[in-house]
Parts: C-alpha cells; structure tokens; sequence
C-alpha cells in the first residue's frame, strides 16, 4: 500500500513544497495576520501546560453561546514538516469553528531537530492525554474530541488516531471521535529518503514505527483525508493510499480533493466558514453546516 517508489531527486521535487509553491512567503503572512486578528478578539486561554518545555502548550478557544452544555472539542495540530512553525501561526483555523459552537484547542510540540520522531508523537499524545482529563476543567466535553492536522499535523493526527489508549494510557480506546488529516504524510520512509532527513534523522525502524500506513488504523471514527488538486503527486499518493488502507480495514473513511488549492493555499482556506474542510469537521462534530454539494468535491 506504500505510495511508489522515487529516485532521491524526485523525492526532493516532490517534497520540497516551498519550491513547488514560490509564493508561500504570501501565504505565511496571511497566517500570520489572521492569527493575530483572531486571537486579539477571541476568548482564548492562552499557553496551558500540558508537558515541561515552552512549546508543550495549548491556545484554548471557546464559543461564545448561549448554550449551558460544554462544546465539543477539535485539537488542531500544525504542520512545518516537524521543524518549523509553532501553534500560534494557525490560530486562524479556529475562527468559523469556534463561531460554529466548537472550542478549538491549538496543540503546539517541540521540534525537529531539537527532539526526535518519536518525541514529537509522544507529546503530541501526552497533550491529547491532557486535554481529555483536563478539558471539563477548561469548560470543554472531554468525551467528544475531534482531531484535525495540516501536512506534519495531519501525519500526528494520524499517529493519534493509530494510538493504543486503553492499553498505554489508560484512557477510554474510542478516545478520539473523528479526524481530518489535510495534505497529510502517512509513509515517512520517502521523507526518510529526500532531503528533509538531513533535520529529522530517521532511520528506517524510527520512519516505520511512525508510519499511519504501517500501523493498526485505531478506533472507528469517521476520518476525512484531504489534499488539495494543485499539491504535488507524491501528497496525492500518501492520501490515497492512508484513505484506501483505513477503507479496506472497514473504517468510515471519505478522500476529499479540494478543487483549484494547492499546499499552503488549503490550509488558508479554513479561515472561510464554508470552505469544504470547515464544513468537513463541523458535520464530523454534530454542529451546524452542511456539506456543500458542487460535484462531489464534498462529502455525501
């Protein structure tokens, strides 16, 4: 099921993607102003801790409704292939979700090449851990936790997902009650074999044992995996190769190519209320909006 083969130069064409996108310096600005926008007039709680170094916090948005119940919670996990970016540079993704009813927990990590693979995983799963026996503290539903990640978040999205809860930590198995990967990798052995290496390290047990692709597919909650149409060959190969394994594994599993998007320009997208992934996660989560039919670019 891995996606094919490529040569070390392929792979690097196809996984340098500020090169396939020579405008990202654009895009990086625009999540830098909207994040900022959001958070000077959200109701956030800011930087909790949930492990000990400065990065191992959440940005904790809340809807302001007039509903007595807690909101379902979605944890963000940012992407920058595991050594770049930090939590704060997409707060612009809790926007419309926030405004839909939900709360929005921005879940930051340490990065390469301070910490390796397997630290990042680990902590991406100790602040999952936190948020579940934390959340009711925090004014959150602890029992419905969604998961969305973008590029390197959606890969940890999906580690979380493939996560052994009752058996390590001691938490409820369907923990996680949907996710959305965007413009995930799910195989790290192409990563492990093109240039980004050079930062990350891996070596082939490490790439393996952190591959969604090579691990049980976790508990049956729905997934969406997402990439967008102008994203390179090799993105569109790890989606659908993640997408058929959780369907032929019996697990409620949609692939979603968001029309006329390339990799940073999806991402972008999510600040619109109805951008296809928006009404994605908001359908996943039982809040209003519906998905948009324009020829089946959306789910059914």
């Amino acid at each position: 099921m891995s996606p094919p083969e490529l040569d070390r130069a392929a792979l690097d064409a196809n996984y340098n993607l500020r090169a396939a996108v020579p405008e990202h310096p654009i895009y990086f600005a625009r999540y830098e102003a909207a994040s900022q926008a959001f958070r000077q007039r959200a109701a956030g709680r800011l930087d909790l801790a949930y492990g000990d170094s400065p990065r191992q916090a959440i940005d904790l948005f809340l809807p302001q409704t007039a509903d007595t119940g807690a909101p379902p919670l979605l944890v963000f996990i940012h992407g920058g292939y595991w050594q770049r970016f930090d939590r704060k540079d997409f707060s612009f993704v809790a926007a419309p979700l926030v405004a839909a009813g939900a709360a929005v927990a921005m879940l930051g990590y340490d990065l390469a090449p301070a910490v390796d693979m397997d630290r990042i995983v680990a902590e991406i799963r100790q602040g999952i851990a936190w948020l579940y026996r934390q959340g009711a503290g925090h004014g959150v539903d602890p029992e419905r936790i969604f998961l969305a990640g973008h590029s390197a978040g959606g890969h940890l999205a999906a580690m979380a997902l493939a996560t052994d809860w009752r058996g390590a930590w001691r938490l409820p198995e369907d923990l996680i009650k949907g996710v959305v990967a965007i413009s995930g990798i799910f195989d790290l052995e192409p990563i492990r074999r093109c240039y980004l290496n050079e930062v990350l390290a891996l070596d082939p047990e490490q790439a393996r044992r952190n591959s969604p692709l090579h691990l049980p597919p976790g508990a049956p909650c729905p997934v969406t995996v997402a990439v967008g149409e102008r994203e390179t060959a090799a993105f569109h190969e790890q989606s659908s190769a993640y997408a058929a394994k959780l369907s032929a594994a019996g697990r409620p599993c949609q692939l979603v190519v968001q029309p006329a998007v390339d990799h940073f320009a999806i991402i972008m997208s999510m600040a619109e209320p109805g951008a296809p992934l928006v009404q994605a996660i908001c359908r996943q989560m039982g809040l209003a909006g519906s998905p948009l039919d324009d020829g089946g670019n959306l789910l059914d």
